[in-house]
């Protein structure tokens, strides 16, 4: 049995459409419509490399953080999101929370949105030319001093994200000495003496965003 594809689009034109292209594709295709996400959770249980097709704004998620953890849920899924053309800023934080997601228009060619599918489909990342754009005029100029090395400036988003001096050594491969002189060195530079002034920075530099905060 082949990949299976997961179709997650309450739009009757659009699964239709999918479905003859996915077919053209590949002959012996296995195509899965789910209308709602716990029928989504259902299927990737019982099929976790499947590829879904979801559009989000046609879906019952109910955040973009919920739309998030299910699919870092499924690891060994792949994900491509086919819509119209959707909100810049919510583009933007969706693909910096996780890069992973290929993303093609409705609107783009036939041949734009087969490449995608079976660019998905071999577990590799396609970008169309909008989310290239989006994404390229979304890179912040970071606002850390020069006085903080690239290290501490590494740390310190780890320190910004919750984790732990112990865990930010393990996750690093760095002793806990190292990671707490770090630590002190970066609360020392910037002048704070808490996490929360920390995490305060670290979203006002840049260095996260507030949709990886809240995640």
């Amino acid at each position: 049995m082949g990949r299976v594809y997961i179709i997650a689009d309450n739009q009757d034109i659009t699964r239709l459409g999918l479905i003859s292209l996915l077919k053209e594709y590949e002959t012996q295709v296995n195509i899965v419509v789910v209308e709602n996400y716990s029928k989504m959770l259902l299927m990737l249980r019982q099929f976790p490399e499947s590829v879904v097709i979801v559009d989000y704004s046609l879906f019952d998620f109910s955040s973009t953080a919920h739309f998030l953890n299910i699919k870092s849920g499924a690891k060994e899924s792949s994900w491509l999101l086919f819509s119209d053309e959707p909100e810049v800023r919510f583009l933007r934080q969706l693909l910096q929370s996780d890069s992973t997601i290929s993303v093609v228009l409705k609107h783009n060619s036939k041949s734009s949105i087969l490449d995608a599918i079976m660019c998905v489909a071999e577990n590799e990342v396609y970008w169309c030319d909008f989310a290239e754009s989006v994404m390229k005029a979304g890179v912040p100029q970071s606002k850390v001093p020069d006085k903080l090395t690239p290290s501490e400036a590494n740390i310190l988003r780890e320190i910004a994200l919750g984790k732990t001096t112990k865990e930010i050594a393990v996750e690093k491969n760095l002793s806990f000495h190292t990671v707490n002189t770090h630590r002190r060195n970066i609360y020392r530079k910037l002048g704070v003496n808490s996490v929360n002034e920390v995490t305060r920075y670290a979203l006002q530099a840049g260095l996260i965003d507030q949709l990886e905060y809240y995640i």
